[in-house]
């Protein structure tokens, strides 16, 4: 008991109810995580139009279905903590169990949190993308954590299960689901953000007569600064041009610095002509 870390407030007779308090948890922020992302998509559908309504609806799609993949490996991760509970207590009850096996506990504790927050991270992200007040980085990041935090959950309940358990098996086949949904919102993500930025240099739509004319003018503005700078720099190629070859014709006869002229190399010996053969006497 003295070697156990002092970090360690609760009790071990309170594991257990904390496993699944955190695992209910979970599951209630997924499907809190859910309902937000059905919210934002009808909120998306009304405020929204053309190709940021296309954008909005495809990312917000991928999120959806990481969250349902995410719901189904809680579920199918508490059903397999339920028979590693069943098959390994034997006369002990379940706290019993999860307070013999702490470090286990704790781990899963760990992982079950980690997956909750990500969802909820996920969620927020994609709000503020929606609203046009995030980052799309940020929603990358995210569906990276929950790929991590997946594996830990994964990697925790692989610990005590069988090798040969159905529900091992399941879990480890919701876990690459989760992956791929979740590369799922990074790709709609990254096309979605192409889009956008492509469409705000070319999107007319909305303007009045008079914005589209300011918008005219100062494009054609923009046209000339960059004709004549193009001129300029085109001046400035020739001149250099001109110098290159001034300076390349001049290196094979050019007079040295004080006028008079260079001195002829000395030709070279032929490196491929054999030596002279020496005469008897």
């Amino acid at each position: 008991q003295e070697l156990r870390p002092k970090s360690l407030d609760i009790k071990q007779e309170e594991l257990g109810d904390m496993v699944e308090k955190e695992m209910a948890c979970t599951s209630e922020a997924i499907e809190d995580a859910v309902r937000r992302i059905e919210e934002m998509m009808s909120q998306a559908r009304n405020e929204s139009s053309g190709v940021k309504l296309e954008v909005n609806e495809r990312i917000l799609n991928s999120c959806t279905d990481l969250m349902k993949a995410i719901r189904l490996l809680v579920t199918t991760s508490t059903n397999l903590q339920k028979e590693i509970v069943e098959s390994g207590r034997g006369a002990a009850t379940t706290q019993e169990f999860y307070a013999k096996n702490s470090r286990w506990t704790e781990g899963l504790i760990s992982a079950s949190k980690a997956v909750g927050w990500g969802a909820t991270q996920l969620v927020e992200s994609a709000d503020k993308v929606v609203l046009h007040t995030g980052k799309y980085e940020e929603l990358i990041v995210c569906s990276h954590e929950i790929a991590a935090s997946t594996a830990q959950l994964v990697a925790a309940s692989k610990v005590k299960a069988e090798k040969s358990s159905r529900h091992l098996a399941r879990l480890q086949e919701c876990s690459r689901t989760v992956n791929e949904k979740a590369a799922g919102v990074v790709a709609s993500t990254k096309s979605g953000q192409e889009q956008i930025e492509e469409k705000d240099t070319m999107d007319f739509s909305g303007m009045s007569l008079i914005k589209l004319k300011k918008e005219e003018m100062e494009t054609q503005v923009k046209v000339l600064e960059l004709e004549k700078r193009l001129e300029g720099e085109r001046v400035r190629l020739g001149e250099l041009r001109k110098q290159h070859y001034v300076l390349a014709g001049g290196c094979d006869g050019a007079d040295d610095d004080d006028g008079d002229p260079r001195p002829a190399p000395a030709p070279r010996r032929g490196i491929l002509k054999k030596p002279p053969i020496a005469q008897k006497p």
